[in-house]
């Protein structure tokens, strides 16, 4: 028999479930870790007294927040033991979808405190007034000004500089996939800026680079190399998408594993590159 006290806390709270997953994996990077703190929020609004919740989006907001918070302040949440570069999870956004907070950008907030990243978030992302991100993150209005200004200082090279059309993006992508994968050296040479990155995540668990590369020549090396391998081993094109808000695409690699596949590029030019190989973070995309 259904406990109908769930079933009314799962019809106020399914309708915003989504929208608390994504603030959850803005502040961790891991879409499961993200899925279950939302889960656990939901378990703690089964026995709130929602009839005394005036705005339920608010009030579990800044609970999802909060958890997200005491994890990662906990020891086990440190990533000083990760092997390699670390990415956050990918996600493939919907078509109608077009990410505010890029794979660049997390990567920037991953730099900042627990509480930096909860207060730049809110306001400067979900756009709180302070005194809503104090009663969030539990500091006073004055203090969250000061953690989002050293948050924004710190992040301000991460923001997006140059949008980049969908469609236009989307066939970079695709350009990217048939030159990388086809050896053709010099079609994959013209999208590259000169100071080109390349970074990849294989978490110990698949085989990856193990620091990222950086600059047009070294780069190629690479790619010349990966090209040998693409050929007698193959790489299959499953879509393509954009990844963190950034042009790339799916592959399904010889190992059988997927594979995604993520372009920041700027004036048209491929200025990084960011590989997601750690089968654990993309056990969602299967």
């Amino acid at each position: 028999m259904t406990d109908p006290g769930l079933h009314e806390a799962a019809a106020s709270f399914d309708p915003l479930r989504r929208k608390l997953i994504r603030v959850a994996y803005r502040m961790l990077g891991s879409v499961a870790d993200a899925e279950d703190i939302v889960q656990d929020a939901f378990i703690r609004w089964a026995d709130v007294d929602r009839d005394e919740v005036r705005v339920p989006e608010a009030f579990l907001r800044r609970m999802v927040m909060r958890m997200c918070l005491d994890q990662l302040k906990s020891a086990r949440h440190q990533r000083e033991t990760y092997i390699g570069p670390w990415l956050p999870d990918p996600v493939v956004e919907e078509e109608d979808e077009q990410e505010d907070v890029t794979l660049p950008l997390m990567l920037a907030l991953e730099r900042l405190s627990p509480l930096e990243r909860a207060a730049f978030l809110l306001h400067d992302v979900f756009g709180l007034e302070f005194d809503e991100v104090a009663a969030t993150i539990g500091r006073e209005s004055a203090a969250c000004r000061q953690l989002a200004s050293r948050a924004r200082a710190h992040v301000r090279e991460a923001r997006p500089r140059f949008h980049v059309e969908k469609a236009r993006g989307l066939e970079l992508a695709q350009a990217f996939f048939a030159a990388s994968r086809s050896g053709d050296m010099s079609a994959l040479g013209a999208m590259l800026a000169d100071d080109v990155s390349l970074h990849a995540d294989g978490g110990g668990k698949r085989p990856a680079i193990g620091h990222p590369v950086f600059g047009l020549e070294s780069v190629m090396k690479l790619h010349a190399q990966l090209a040998d391998v693409f050929r007698k081993n193959g790489s299959t094109f499953v879509r393509a998408g954009f990844i963190n808000g950034l042009p790339g695409f799916v592959t399904r690699e010889a190992d059988g594993e997927l594979q995604t596949t993520a372009l920041e590029i700027e004036g048209g030019k491929v200025t990084a590159i960011y590989v997601m190989r750690n089968p654990e973070k993309l056990r969602h995309l299967h």
